[in-house]
């Protein structure tokens, strides 16, 4: 596999392109989606409701977590994740300045 070579690209346009990421996995979405719904959400309650086992849906938690657009709180045995407000509004300021020019613009 080649370099990626992000170091080749603007800071901004590398967040874009990490943030973009959370919205590159129907179940990343899919968990995006419940988090918005209920304000908060315990790992189990979202095993229970994707079709994915457990070690997955952590899998995907820990990269949105990873990414900012949502953060955690432990209580053992639990952890509570809800949506990052700041990163997601980071992330819809992002994504519109990147398109809403070019759509403005009558692109195409």
């Amino acid at each position: 596999m080649g370099a990626t070579k992000t170091e080749e690209f603007t800071a901004e346009d590398n967040r874009i392109a990490e943030l973009a990421k959370a919205f590159a996995h129907p179940a990343r979405v899919a968990i995006l989606r419940l988090l918005a719904e209920k304000k908060a959400c315990i790992c189990g309650d979202l095993v229970d409701v994707l079709p994915l086992s457990q070690a997955t849906v952590s899998q995907h938690l820990k990269e949105l977590k990873r990414i900012g657009i949502i953060k955690g709180d432990i209580n053992p045995p639990r952890v509570c994740y809800c949506i990052n407000d700041d990163v997601w509004e980071e992330a819809r300021q992002a994504f519109g300045k990147v398109f809403d020019k070019y759509i403005a613009a009558g692109c195409c």
